[in-house]
């Protein structure tokens, strides 16, 4: 699971990226102008970035050379720019790859998971603490030998307290992972995640992993098998 930022001023195409990725397993969050996205990037750590050129508030191109010198995440161009030129501009400006429109979600969805593949792009995929498994690329999870039936939610939660393990992870870190700027977040919503992961762990066999820090957050390490 990563969080991805989609910079793309118009919504119906944003929207649609959005859902794409979003089914693909990824959190997604819209920004419709350069403005919006450097708000959206000082708020959250994002771990991809598909960037339109032609915002109404400027050129990509020259946000993204000036973002690159500061803290930008992997960065894919999607834009109707499709001649050579403006390619290897793309490129030069920073960007790690480069996808003309009109595209296929499954291209740009590949195209995503090999960028976030890269060394520096991402942490490790292969995580595990005591019994439990997690293979980020393929969002597999196992204990032992029984395989987890995790919705989306309980998978990034999982991913989020495997790569701290042995850290507590405050509960505004897992809001942050879990939830996009447009998602509400009742009062025990966290709670309620943390519940069911426990529970299937404990069914899987690995019970006494995932702690409670009471007031602070959750803490995941090897407990019994």
């Amino acid at each position: 699971m990563a969080r991805i930022l989609i910079v793309e001023d118009n919504p119906r195409l944003a929207a649609l990226i959005a859902g794409g990725l979003g089914e693909r397993g990824h959190v997604c969050d819209v920004a419709h102008s350069l403005a919006a996205a450097d708000d959206a990037l000082g708020i959250a750590a994002f771990d991809g970035l598909v960037l339109d050129l032609g915002l109404p508030d400027g050129d990509g191109l020259e946000w993204l050379a000036h973002r690159r010198s500061a803290d930008a995440p992997p960065s894919l161009i999607l834009t109707a720019r499709d001649a050579l030129e403006d390619r290897v501009k793309g490129l030069d400006a920073g960007a790690d790859d480069y996808l003309p429109k009109p595209f296929a979600m499954d291209e740009l969805a590949a195209r995503m998971r090999a960028m976030l593949r890269r060394p520096g792009a991402r942490q490790e995929t292969a995580l595990a603490v005591g019994a439990i498994r997690f293979d980020a690329a393929a969002h597999v999870a196992t204990a032992g030998d029984v395989t987890l039936d995790l919705t989306r939610r309980e998978t990034a939660l999982l991913e989020l307290l495997l790569r701290r393990a042995g850290q507590v992870v405050r509960r505004r870190a897992i809001e942050d992972a879990l939830y996009t700027f447009d998602e509400a977040v009742t009062p025990n919503a966290i709670e309620a995640t943390v519940s069911r992961l426990r529970r299937k762990l404990e069914e899987a066999g690995a019970s006494g992993c995932l702690h409670t820090i009471r007031g602070v957050g959750y803490l995941l390490r090897e407990g019994a098998a």
